[in-house]
């Protein structure tokens, strides 16, 4: 698609996105069109989905099309372990044991901070993979909880579109595949796939305590407050609570969370790629772009303050 036209699409997107009576129409401080101007100055793609969870309004942009999810993936990880371990299948204290086949450099601390050898207990194991999306630690998980299962309890929730496909890549290649990761239609994802709206429907249920139970729900939203990435969806928000985890690969920023603002909890997910240079600094034009999107959304989707 040409650049004016690809301009004009999203202006129609993002216009009609929230074509709803007019008592419920977003309301705030930023039109919609801008939140579309802001998408077309970006030279690749975008998708997007947000959710006030208190009103129910939403916007969405290609929030139905696959994406690679990078580290966000991990937010499905995280649920999958979560209901294994209320089953009995898993449980949070035993050890899992870092070795130079899981190794990965990247995010995180094990790799380039730990011994191999060293046990790990599966609960720490899964704060790091949240908090500092370490990449080992990850890979620790899926040896002991492989994709396939993180894939059977996203298959019981009624999220079929995310997909978790394999370990994260080490420097013997990749591993840890699961079925959907052998199709050659996923080829071309990585770790996993998604869509903005399952990952809003995933943080949703989550904020509503309906994942597992109302207190393991808490618990994985207290985790993810502890994320340490504040250079996407957390950077407009100064101290407001925010519970969010985020993603990046070289052409591929993305964050999904909920920001608890004044004026409702607004859940969303944001997929940037494309983005044109590799580029690991704070200051990544498509984590400015997800904090710049991440605004508006809250803006768009402000109601009236909630009283709590």
């Amino acid at each position: 698609m040409m650049r004016k036209e690809f301009a004009a699409a999203l202006l129609l997107l993002a216009a009609t996105a929230v074509a709803q009576p007019p008592s419920e129409q977003p309301r705030g401080n930023v039109a919609i069109p801008d939140l579309a101007r802001r998408i077309a100055s970006f030279p690749g793609e975008v998708s997007l989905y947000a959710k006030n969870l208190d009103s129910g309004e939403t916007i969405g942009i290609r929030e139905n099309e696959p994406v690679r999810t990078a580290s966000t993936i991990k937010v499905a990880i995280m649920a999958a372990l979560f209901d294994a371990a209320a089953r009995g299948d898993i449980t949070w204290s035993e050890r899992l044991t870092v070795t130079d086949a899981e190794k990965v450099a990247g995010a995180g601390v094990i790799e380039s901070e730990l011994s191999s050898g060293l046990q790990l207990p599966l609960a720490d194991t899964m704060h790091l993979m949240m908090a500092l999306s370490d990449n080992t630690a990850t890979n620790m998980l899926l040896e002991r909880f492989p994709a396939d299962r993180v894939n059977a309890y996203l298959d019981r929730i009624g999220l079929g579109s995310t997909r978790s496909l394999r370990k994260i890549l080490t420097k013997n290649g990749p591993a840890g595949f699961s079925a959907a990761g052998k199709l050659a239609k996923n080829q071309k994802y990585g770790m996993g796939v998604s869509t903005s709206r399952d990952m809003v429907t995933l943080m949703e249920r989550m904020e509503h305590g309906e994942l597992i139970s109302a207190d393991a729900s808490r618990e994985m939203i207290a985790v993810m407050k502890r994320c340490q990435d504040t250079t996407g969806m957390r950077r407009p928000f100064g101290d407001l609570d925010v519970a969010n985890k985020t993603g990046a690969l070289d052409a591929l920023r993305s964050d999904v969370g909920i920001v608890y603002s004044k004026s409702g909890r607004i859940a969303m997910a944001i997929t940037v790629d494309g983005i044109p240079q590799p580029d690991w600094g704070p200051d990544n034009p498509g984590s400015l772009l997800i904090a710049d999107l991440a605004g508006m959304l809250v803006r768009g989707l402000a109601t009236r303050p909630v009283v709590r």
